[in-house]
């Protein structure tokens, strides 16, 4: 039988141990890849965590926010089992396996190692955006038909991973005390990307994220914010400077069909409010609820975190995700002001305000890949400060 060198004669229960942490870094190297292959690694660290704890019959531990997420859980299933179409709404709710990822890197990435996770997020990430490039420049993925989306399946998705990316490079060039040179460069290509898909949600999500993180630095950062915009907007091809503009044009039909999407969205609250209409039922109900200056006649989801929320899975679920970004931001806040790991602690913070100011025109916190490298941001931070570990 072959075995690896690293874990040879190594206690069972630390075998796994070692087997889940091996899955880790390949869900973080492979989220922004493959979806697929990032939750069939997910599936082998949850199982390696899981055998190892009962071996050793250890509680389960996680950070604060962690349980306003199993709440969240518990309530998107009620709202299934009620729901329009339960059995569609059930088959829906597999994501919330996802949620996993919190303590499984809470456990397997404590100390030292969660900057090594971090560092593998930002890797992967700049390898993306050099794709994204390569699409645009050769490929000509260059139009709102068809924008760059490096390996992943949908160009939302890619730029709100990029997003998140870098803010994680942002606070570490802001905060760490190792590996700031590789982030400043990665930093040029990330934001190269992540200007060339379009997506203005993504844009301001970045803005928002990276103005938070300067605020909590030196607010006389956020100066850079308008020159870096500007000296964008001058260099820039013509159709990202009319996308720019275009954020500011009332008359844009995307602008205006979200603003529709708003207010059928309070239309379904109004009379759904408990339980919502189940999830992925949005769009079996929004021809019902579809305002005359909607522009599209249905749409999968309301491209709203919130309201995407309270009209598919109903207002306690609402505030159970309220409850976690509350928890999560609060204890993000905290760790930059006491931790030793003041990067990681960045990172999730800018993620969080990142994914909140983007969530506002897209519903992000749907969308996998997505929610799985933002779980992953937002708990690394909680697991360095579990031991020593060295700074970050």
């Amino acid at each position: 039988m072959i075995t690896f060198p690293l874990i040879a004669g190594m206690p069972p229960r630390d075998r796994l141990e070692r087997v889940g942490l091996y899955a880790l870094f390949g869900i973080v190297a492979t989220m922004q890849l493959s979806i697929a292959a990032a939750q069939i690694l997910l599936t082998v660290a949850v199982l390696a965590w899981l055998v190892s704890h009962v071996s050793r019959s250890e509680r389960l531990q996680a950070p604060s926010f962690f349980w306003p997420l199993v709440t969240y859980a518990a309530l998107t299933l009620a709202s299934a089992g009620s729901s329009l179409d339960p059995e569609v709404s059930f088959i829906d709710c597999k994501q919330l396996v996802l949620f996993m990822l919190v303590p499984v890197t809470y456990d397997l990435a404590r100390g030292a190692r969660a900057n090594s996770v971090l560092s593998v997020i930002l890797t992967i990430g700049a390898a993306s955006a050099l794709v994204g490039i390569v699409q645009y420049g050769v490929l000509n993925f260059d139009g709102l038909g068809r924008r760059p989306q490096g390996t992943l399946s949908h160009w939302m998705t890619y730029s709100g991973t990029l997003m998140l990316v870098v803010c994680a490079a942002t606070a570490r060039l802001l905060y760490g005390t190792s590996g700031r040179l590789w982030a400043a460069f990665v930093m040029p290509a990330l934001l190269v990307a992540l200007s060339l898909t379009l997506t203005r949600g993504a844009w301001v999500g970045v803005a928002v994220g990276v103005a938070v993180l300067f605020l909590s630095k030196d607010f006389r950062l956020l100066a850079l914010i308008p020159i870096v915009v500007v000296t964008g907007i001058l260099l820039a091809p013509q159709a990202l400077t009319d996308r720019v503009y275009s954020i500011f044009d009332r008359n844009d039909l995307t602008s205006r069909d979200r603003i529709a999407m708003l207010q059928a969205g309070a239309a379904i609250v109004s009379d759904y409010p408990m339980m919502g209409v189940g999830p992925n039922q949005i769009e079996r109900v929004y021809p019902y609820y579809r305002v005359p200056d909607a522009v599209k006649p249905t749409n999968p989801h309301l491209h709203n975190v919130p309201m995407q929320i309270a009209a598919e899975r109903g207002l306690p679920a609402l505030g159970a995700w309220l409850w976690f970004i509350g928890s999560a931001s609060i204890g993000l806040f905290k760790l930059l002001r006491r931790s030793r790991h003041k990067g990681l602690a960045a990172a999730g913070l800018g993620a969080m305000a990142a994914m909140l100011a983007a969530g506002l025109t897209e519903y992000n916190f749907g969308d996998s890949e997505f929610l799985m490298l933002l779980l992953v941001i937002v708990t690394l931070p909680f697991a360095a400060d579990r031991d020593g570990g060295l700074p970050t």
